[in-house]
């Protein structure tokens, strides 16, 4: 890293492919990021000893995306199968801009591969309003007005693929049965919405608010849920085959045979969640907090559970049936656990 008045030039060694940009770059545009933070000046960085790059152990293939993001935020044009690919080093450098750009482009992407939604953004919020406006001369005001004109709003059974619904007031919506493939709910309200047994595969719930929401027997096989509020949710029996809820806020949330095979709960927030008989298979844990989760028959093979941060595994507080709470640490939960679960 060399200075040079009020800019500071860095060398980048991203597995093994060489990038130079500035500290302002890196900085500037994505200020909560995971580079903003490297370069901040808290942190010591690994040097290469001879030229002086700062090494990140990541596939380099996109990160000149990555740059050029934080240059001039404009998301590139790819192929849709390098789409997936860059976003999940978006996820990893904690870019949330350019999460949110890359949903924007893969939602005019559908929308122009025609998947005949039933309706369109501007329809969705015309109904919401038009509710609002039968319950205005009533007697209901503020949240009670909010929740029952809500409750009224159903879309069962709808195809809504495709469909940009983000940023959307949508508490208590009725969603059931519909056909959501794709939809962007990115930092939407969702609050005690009802999703029971939706298609949402490949659906994107970035940053949404998904409190006490309903999702039984749902399909979100690849969403993403990155940083979603999911308290207190009813996910019992969903498939949640490589969802990434990276961050997720899932406290006592309801997961009793959830499928969670190659899921991505690196610092999610799982404390007192039933996750009865619920398949981990392949997911990633690291950074997880467990405390006073419900693990019976929980299928955990090739789960990865290390805490990335103290180089050691993450303490669990588990609640068989029958026995008293556990705290599993470090070197010895892992024998506890097989007797608690099944593998």
């Amino acid at each position: 890293m060399y200075s040079d008045g009020y800019t500071s030039l860095v060398r980048l060694n991203i597995g093994g492919k060489k990038f130079c940009t500035t500290i302002d770059t890196l900085t500037q545009r994505e200020p909560d990021s995971m580079l903003a933070a490297m370069f901040s000046g808290r942190h010591t960085l690994c040097h290469d000893s001879e030229k002086g790059y700062v090494f990140v152990d990541r596939d380099g293939k996109h990160f000149r995306h990555i740059l050029n993001w934080l240059r001039d935020g404009v998301v590139p044009t790819l192929k849709d199968n390098e789409y997936p690919e860059l976003l999940r080093e978006a996820e990893y450098y904690q870019l949330l801009g350019l999460i949110d750009g890359i949903s924007v482009v893969l939602d005019k992407r559908k929308e122009n591969e025609g998947l005949n939604a039933e309706l369109t953004r501007t329809d969705i919020i015309k109904c919401i309003q038009s509710e609002r406006v039968r319950f205005r001369e009533g007697n209901l005001s503020g949240r009670d007005l909010s929740m029952v004109v809500s409750e009224r709003v159903r879309f069962r059974g709808v195809n809504l693929s495709g469909l940009d619904l983000s940023k959307l007031d949508l508490s208590f919506v009725d969603f059931s049965y519909a056909g959501l493939k794709t939809v962007s709910f990115s930092r939407a309200n969702l609050q005690c919405a009802k999703f029971r047994d939706v298609d949402a595969e490949g659906s994107i719930f970035h940053n949404a608010t998904l409190r006490e929401c309903e999702f039984t027997g749902a399909n979100l096989r690849g969403a993403l849920l990155t940083g979603a509020n999911l308290q207190s949710a009813n996910l019992q029996d969903a498939c949640l085959i490589d969802c990434r809820f990276c961050g997720a806020d899932l406290r006592t949330a309801h997961l009793q045979g959830a499928d969670l095979t190659n899921a991505n709960l690196e610092g999610a927030n799982l404390e007192g969640a039933n996750l009865k008989s619920a398949k981990l298979i392949n997911a990633n844990l690291k950074g997880a907090n467990l405390q006073r989760a419900y693990l019976r028959d929980v299928n955990l093979r090739e789960t990865i559970l290390e805490n990335p941060n103290q180089g050691e595994e993450a303490s669990l507080t588990c609640q068989p049936i029958s026995h008293p709470p556990l705290l599993l640490h470090n070197s010895m939960h892992k024998p506890i656990l097989r007797k608690l679960c099944r593998f």
